[in-house]
């Protein structure tokens, strides 16, 4: 394989590498309020951008297909908003009493109660080749959901 095709098919991890390396070289230019104004290009823009450009890249009869794919959607939401928030309270429980910080173990269990990020849920499914109308029906749904599970979650643990 050569170095042109390695970075053809792996352009979005390497992108991903690349974007670490500039954000702990310059923390300040993507900090709130900061020259890309990440509270507003990422929170609106890139979102908006994420659905619409998959939106245009898939046909109406997979989107159709997949809205009917109900098993897939209970797994998806079942693993997302059930499995992975008992585990990371298992793990939390399990590392109460380490050194960690008390509040990093509070995020850790506020993160593990989200629904998956959008833009990762779509990207990475359609890098791999997989379901893409499946994944951004289960990423819009899963956000929808969120606003009532997560606060519950919460509630919860």
């Amino acid at each position: 394989m050569t170095a042109f095709h390695f970075l053809q098919k792996n352009w979005f991890l390497l992108g991903i590498v690349i974007v670490i390396i500039l954000a702990r070289l310059a923390p300040k230019f993507g900090v709130q309020g900061g020259p890309i104004k990440p509270e507003i290009t990422v929170k609106f823009i890139a979102v908006s951008t994420i659905f619409f450009n998959s939106g245009l890249s898939l046909r109406t009869e997979d989107l159709k297909r997949a809205l009917f794919q109900v098993k897939l959607h209970v797994f998806v939401q079942s693993f997302t908003l059930g499995f992975v928030p008992v585990f990371v309270h298992l793990l939390v429980t399990l590392l109460e009493n380490s050194h960690l910080e008390e509040w990093l173990l509070k995020g850790l269990m506020v993160v593990g109660c989200m629904p998956p990020p959008v833009s990762s849920a779509v990207i990475l499914t359609k890098t791999v080749g997989g379901n893409e109308a499946a994944a951004v029906f289960n990423s819009a749904f899963g956000s929808f959901l969120g606003i009532i599970v997560t606060p519950l979650l919460l509630l919860h643990y």
